[in-house]
């Protein structure tokens, strides 16, 4: 007996190991930073140089080895239903939330019109400066002013006051060739900080001088455009040739601090003004809808986290590795534990616009604004562009702005 017992427990330890050993296949390595496209370009646009006699630091970053991998990682493989502007870069700047969802406008102008626009960014950025310079007055100095924000900031900031063509609004002076709000931010804080130390709370004067500083660095926004051959307003041209409505846009959240099937407020710093419309729903629900919603010719501004082992920025991929968690284990509780330990944080907005089935699962193409898109050759197709994972998405990426209409069955839950 004791025999028999002895011998099922060889097997069992046996198959156990077994399991476990066919569980982890990726393999992590430690990768050299190489120059890429924000040090050749952006940097050098700002005339900004590094000292090269300080001591050399070891800044390797453990990631993902996936040079033997089989990727998609080629645009021709996926389907993308609607039209969308080449990839464009936020320079140094953090207004990914703008250049994403302001992209996905783009696209969606298209789909309900068939017309092709190219809008101004940081025309929404700068009357979102201005929107925080408010809050910052009325909340006594305890509101976050800084260069982050959500995705329904810009549809926020569109229904107040409208949007114009970039050609009409670049945010671009002094020759430059990419944004760059370092000083133009610092000055803006700097002030900001003297108006809470001296309780200057003149709302009016408040905003005229943080526009005085923005129209010194990004000129002044139009009050008027001309759109063949005739004159309108920032509002006018939203309502009579993007033909978008602000109020039809919708996003969805999917995390467990707060209620399922209930308007919540995304709790993270870019939602300084503390927007509670975000429909938060189960890890189930919301890649259900996000594949249908694809399948259904939608894209989407999506938000998540993108500073994982499993990013790779050379082949442009992004995976969950068998060493963090395996695909089976991705469920409610692990998105929430990342998220709750700030592992998982809300620090990049990007436009999904096409999708791929491979293996019994989606591979999403993601057009990017960031730099770390644009390190491998310029003149190539996915020059802009990342190849996430249905894995990555699920397990990394928090909350993504639609159309109402993508997602009528869902809202009707609530």
């Amino acid at each position: 007996m004791k025999k028999e017992l002895l011998f099922t427990g060889l097997i069992f330890l046996y198959l156990s190991m077994g399991q476990a050993g066919a569980q982890c296949k990726d393999k992590a390595v430690f990768v050299e930073p190489k120059p890429g496209f924000y040090q050749n370009s952006i940097l050098r646009d700002a005339r900004e140089v590094r000292d090269q006699e300080k001591a050399p630091v070891d800044d390797r970053y453990l990631a993902v080895d996936l040079t033997a991998s089989s990727l998609p990682n080629k645009i021709d493989l996926y389907k993308t239903n609607q039209w969308h502007n080449p990839p464009v870069s936020q320079g140094n700047t953090s207004t990914c939330w703008c250049f994403s969802t302001t992209s996905f406008l783009e696209t969606e102008a298209y789909r309900i019109n068939k017309i092709q626009v190219k809008l101004s960014e940081m025309y929404t950025v700068y009357w979102e400066f201005v929107e925080k310079a408010k809050r910052f007055v009325k909340e006594r100095g305890n509101s976050l002013f800084d260069e982050g924000s959500e995705a329904n900031a810009v549809t926020r900031i569109w229904s107040t006051y409208g949007i114009v063509p970039e050609s009409d609004y670049t945010g671009l002076t002094h020759g430059r060739k990419f944004h760059n709000h370092e000083a133009m931010l610092d000055e803006m804080k700097n002030y900001l900080q003297s108006v809470k130390s001296t309780a200057s709370w003149d709302e009016e004067s408040v905003v005229a001088t943080i526009r005085a500083i923005m129209d010194h660095y990004m000129g002044v926004p139009p009050a008027e455009v001309v759109v063949n051959g005739k004159r309108m307003t920032p509002q006018q041209y939203l309502k009579d040739v993007v033909k978008i409505n602000p109020d039809d846009y919708v996003d969805i959240l999917s995390y467990l601090q707060r209620p399922f099937f209930r308007h919540v407020e995304y709790q993270v710093p870019d939602n300084w003004w503390h927007d509670t419309s975000y429909y938060n729903v189960p890890l189930a629900d919301f890649m259900k809808v996000l594949k249908n919603a694809v399948r259904l010719g939608y894209t989407v501004s999506i938000g998540g986290d993108v500073s994982e082992p499993g990013f790779d920025r050379n082949t442009q991929c992004a995976i969950v590795p068998d060493f963090d968690i395996p695909s089976a284990y991705i469920n409610d509780d692990a998105r929430e534990f990342r998220f709750n330990n700030q592992t998982t944080s809300d620090d990049h907005g990007m436009h999904l616009v096409g999708f791929l089935e491979k293996d019994g699962k989606d591979w999403y193409l993601i057009k990017d604004s960031g730099s770390g898109s644009r390190n491998n050759n310029p003149k190539a197709k996915e020059f802009g562009y990342y190849f996430f994972s249905e894995d990555y998405i699920k397990l990394k990426m928090m909350d993504f702005m639609v159309h109402k209409d993508a997602v009528k069955e869902l809202l009707q839950k609530f």
